[in-house]
C-alpha cells in the first residue's frame, strides 16, 4: 500500500470508522443540493509509521471536508493488505464493499461480474479528476471496459529485487550492486543462507494467489508470456517457464537457500524479512514501506535493484498497481464527491500522498521511488519529483539501481488472479517436493488456464 499522508496543520481525531456497507443508508445518498456522505477503505493502519499515517489521514479528510461543505467521508479498514483476494471476493458477492473500494488492476472482471461497480464516464471531468490527462494510460486502463469508466488508478510499480543489506555486507556481498542475474541470485542466496540462523538468501511466495503473480514476474523477466497475444490461450508451459520453477527448485533442494517453511503469502514473507531473516526477495519499493511500518523493520537495512535476468539483463518485468472502485447504486453527488476526494488525495502533487512536506514535518520516510503513475515529462510528474527529492528524508543512493533501470513493465495478463490461483499450484509443488515434475506441474496448470480463458472469450 502507498503512503497516506495529510496536511499536518488540520490534524484532527479519528473519522470514526463504520461497517463497509453503511453508504447504502438512505440518509448517505446524496441529496438534492449537491451534498453526500461517502464510505472510503483502505486507510493508513493505527500501527504505521506509529500511528502518524492515519493522524495524517484524518488530516486530510478534515481538510477535504472543509474545501467540499457539504460532503462527509467515513473511512473503515480492511485490513493491512486491503485487497486480500479471498476476502476482497467474499466482500463483492455479500455486497459489503465500501462506496469508494479498493481494488488491483487485476480485478475489473470479476467486480464486473459481480455487477459490484458503477459506470462513472460521464463523471471524469476536469473538474472532478483535473490530472486525468496526466496519467498513464497503464495507470488508467486497467479501470475501464469497453470504453467506460468503473474506477481510478492511482498507484503503479514495477517489480525489482530487493535486498538486505546487512546480510548482503556479512555474506562479503556489495549491496549497492545487487544480483542482475537469475544466476547470480542463485549464488548470493546460497552465501547469505551460509550465516545460518535461519537465514534465507532468497524467499519466494507461493500460495494465495502470490506465487502465481511472482512466478508471472520471473516468467517475464526471461522474455516469456503468461498468455498468448491475443490472449486466448497459455503461453508459460515453455523452457522460460521450466527455468522459473526449475530454478527455485534448485534452490530449494539443492542449496537449501530459500527456508524450509513454504506457501508464504505476503505478510509471511514481509514478515520474516522485518526480522531481518531474509536476503533477497522480489517487489516493489511499497514492500520496503511495509516492513517498516507493519513488520517493524528498518528503512536503512533495504535497497532495490532492477529485475533479475536470465543470463543477463531481464527482458521486461511484472507491472500492476491498485485503484478504486465505485459501489453501484451511488447517487451522482457520491460519484462526484468520491472522484474530488481520490483526486485530492491520490492524484495532486503536494497534497495528500504527495504532501512530502507534512510527511516529513511528522517523521514519515519521503523518497521511495513510487508510485509509478505519471506520464514521464508531465508538469505533474516534474513537480512530484521536485518536492520528492526536497524534502527526501531517505538514502536515495539506495533506490538508485531500480530508479535508474531502464527495465520494460508488462502489464498483467487478463484474468490475472484466476491464472495466478492456478499457478500457485505449481509453485507450491516446486518449492515443497523434492521429486515435483516441473514439465507435469506446467502441463497441468496449462490446461486449466486454457479452460480458464475459453470461458472468458
Amino acid at each position: 500500500m502507498p503512503i497516506r499522508a495529510l496536511r499536518v496543520a488540520l490534524a484532527i481525531g479519528l473519522v470514526a470508522g463504520l461497517a463497509a456497507g453503511c453508504g447504502d443508508d438512505k440518509d448517505d445518498k446524496g441529496s438534492a443540493d449537491g451534498s453526500a456522505t461517502i464510505v472510503v477503505d483502505c486507510p493508513p493502519q493505527k500501527t504505521d509509521n506509529g500511528g502518524k499515517s492515519l493522524e495524517l489521514w484524518n488530516a486530510d479528510v478534515a481538510a477535504f471536508q472543509k474545501e467540499h461543505p457539504g460532503v462527509t467521508i467515513k473511512t473503515v479498514s480492511v485490513g493491512s493488505q486491503c485487497d486480500n483476494p479471498p476476502d476482497f471476493t467474499a466482500r463483492l458477492q455479500g455486497g459489503t464493499q465500501a462506496d469508494i473500494f479498493y481494488g488491483y488492476m487485476t480485478d475489473l472482471d470479476q467486480v464486473l461480474d459481480a455487477g459490484a461497480a458503477e459506470d462513472i464516464t460521464k463523471y471524469v471531468t476536469a473538474d472532478t479528476i483535473p490530472n486525468w490527462d496526466k496519467l498513464l494510460p497503464t495507470i488508467k486502463d486497467p479501470f475501464i471496459d469497453n470504453g467506460k469508466i468503473y474506477g481510478i488508478g492511482y498507484a503503479g510499480y514495477g517489480l525489482g529485487l530487493v535486498v538486505n543489506k546487512n546480510l548482503f555486507k556479512q555474506a562479503g556481498l556489495d549491496p549497492a550492486k545487487p544480483p542482475a542475474t537469475w544466476q547470480e541470485v542463485a549464488a548470493a542466496a546460497k552465501k547469505i543462507a551460509a550465516l545460518g540462523n535461519g537465514i534465507a538468501g532468497y524467499q519466494e511466495y507461493s500460495a494465495g494467489n502470490t506465487g502465481g503473480w511472482h512466478f508471472s514476474a520471473s516468467l517475464y523477466s526471461r522474455g516469456g508470456s503468461v498468455v498468448s497475444d491475443d490472449g486466448k490461450k497459455a503461453a508459460f508451459n515453455t523452457d522460460q517457464g521450466k527455468a522459473v520453477l526449475q530454478n527455485l527448485h534448485d534452490m530449494r533442494f539443492t542449496d537449501n537457500s530459500v527456508g524450509e517453511k513454504q506457501l508464504l503469502q505476503w505478510a509471511d514473507l514481509l514478515t520474516n524479512a522485518g526480522a531481518g531473516k531474509v536476503g533477497m526477495y522480489i517487489g516493489a519499493p511499497d514492500t520496503i514501506k511495509s516492513i517498516v511500518t507493519q513488520f517493524k523493520g528498518k528503512y536503512e537495512d533495504w535497497a532495490i535493484g532492477p529485475m533479475p535476468g536470465d543470463n543477463g539483463p531481464a527482458k521486461a518485468t511484472l507491472g500492476g498497481g491498485s485503484g478504486y472502485f465505485f459501489k453501484k447504486g451511488l447517487s451522482p453527488a457520491q460519484i462526484k464527491a468520491g472522484l474530488q476526494w481520490i483526486a485530492y488525495e491520490k492524484l495532486t502533487p503536494g497534497r495528500g500522498d504527495f504532501d512530502y512536506v507534512a510527511q516529513k514535518g511528522f517523521g514519515v520516510p519521503v523518497g521511495l521511488p513510487e508510485p509509478l503513475i505519471w506520464k514521464p515529462g508531465s508538469d505533474v510528474q516534474q513537480q512530484d519529483d521536485q518536492l520528492k527529492k526536497a524534502n527526501s528524508n531517505l538514502n536515495l543512493a539506495d533506490y538508485a539501481p531500480y530508479a535508474n533501470s531502464p527495465v520494460t513493465i508488462k502489464t498483467e495478463p487478463p484474468r490475472a488472479q484466476a491464472i495466478y490461483a492456478v499457478l500457485d499450484a505449481a509453485m507450491s509443488a516446486a518449492l515443497t517436493q523434492a521429486g515435483a515434475d516441473i514439465p507435469a506441474l506446467l502441463s497441468t496448470a496449462e490446461q486449466k488456464v486454457n479452460t480458464i480463458l475459453a470461458q472468458e472469450s
